[in-house]
Order: C-alpha cells, then structure tokens, then sequence
C-alpha cells in the first residue's frame, strides 16, 4: 500500500504538544517527546505522543479496513479508537471534573466500546478522540495541585489519572501495530514518519459524527 500526500486539514490541538526532539540526521528524533517544562507539561505531552501513535496506525485506512480483526485479539483498529476516546473522555470529565456522562458513565455496553459499528466512521471516531483531548486539556487546566483527589475516586489523584491514561494509551497503541502489520504489512515506524509528515487520508478530515 502506498500512501499519498492528501491534505488532512488542521491537525489535532494536541500534536503541538510533543512535536519536536533531539537531532536526528535531518529533523527530530523520530518517537522522541520534545523537552518538557515541568510534571504538568510533562504529563500531557505523553500523553499526547501516545495518542498519536495510535492516530499514526489508522493512517490511509478505509471504514472497511478500520473495522477489520486480522488479529487473534478480535480487535479492530477503530474500535480501538473509539475506547481510547470513550476512556479518556470517562477518567477525565466524569472522573476528574466530576461532571455527568449519560451512556458512557456509568458503563452501560462495555463491549461496545471496542466495537467500531456499521453506522460510525473512522472520520468520526477521530475527530471525537480530538474532542476528547480538547476537553482533557480544559479540565487539567482547572486543577490546582495535581495531587487533588479526584471527583469520583479520594484515594486516586489528578496525577494519577494522567499516569494510568499513558499506560491505557501506550498499552493500546502496541495492540494497534500489530493489528496493522497484520492488517496489511505497515509497521509502526515508517507510519510515524508518514503521520507526522502530514501524509494520510481525507478518511481522516471529516466532522465527527454526532
């Protein structure tokens, strides 16, 4: 597969956050987080990085591809999307802020999260995934002291929210590489590389679907 330089439009608000690294022949050190400015930053950039990398793998995939389970997991590539989205969004709105998630939180489908529907887009489970880290960074920006408790948990801080959302993330991103490379033969690096040039599909520029 081939992919071909296509305008994906405004990137997502977060991928500032890591953008630039160490030296590495002509540009940045690909993978690497750019120099962080305290915890706070820090966080969030990882954060961020990790988000990517599971945007990176989705990269020139059609609805069809997206919904696929090449994989023995069963899992699919928008599926995973789409829990990293719903997860993210529960942790942080309903969690830190405290604030209600009709359908969502309580969890009401839990293998619904990970099951990309006949009626959904990849275009749409990007862009709420986009969404979602707008809101991740607008209620992160209202806490004071990271080690506050959250809304719904005392003994769990802010902090702590943030450190398991990297791990959640990380975690999924590895699922999605070896979904892809099963999927059809792309690995993780040459997406990076791809992802971060600006290359992918207009699968990719749409609205979410609401």
């Amino acid at each position: 597969m081939t992919l071909g330089i296509i305008d994906r439009g405004a990137p997502p608000a977060d991928r500032g956050l890591y953008s630039g690294g160490v030296p590495y022949q002509d540009g940045p050190m690909p993978l690497f987080a750019r120099p962080v400015a305290d915890e706070r930053d820090g966080l969030l950039t990882f954060l961020a990085q990790q988000r990517d990398a599971l945007r990176a793998c989705v990269l020139g995939l059609t609805d069809e591809q997206a919904r696929a389970t090449p994989a023995a997991s069963g899992l699919s590539l928008g599926g995973l999307i789409k829990h990293a989205g719903r997860t993210e969004r529960r942790w942080v709105v309903a969690g830190i802020a405290g604030r209600p998630l009709p359908g969502l939180w309580p969890i009401e489908n839990w293998p619904d999260d990970f099951r990309m529907g006949q009626d959904e887009t990849l275009a749409g489970l990007l862009g709420y995934y986009a969404d979602t880290a707008d809101l991740t960074g607008q209620v992160i920006a209202e806490v004071a002291d990271l080690g506050q408790p959250q809304a719904t948990d005392a003994d769990r801080s802010v902090r702590w929210v943030l450190l398991h959302l990297i791990k959640e993330t990380a975690r999924h991103a590895g699922h999605a590489d070896i979904i892809r490379e099963t999927l059809d033969g792309q690995r993780a690096g040459p997406l990076t590389d791809a992802y971060d040039a600006g290359l992918g599909s207009s699968a990719q520029t749409g609205a979410p679907d609401r």
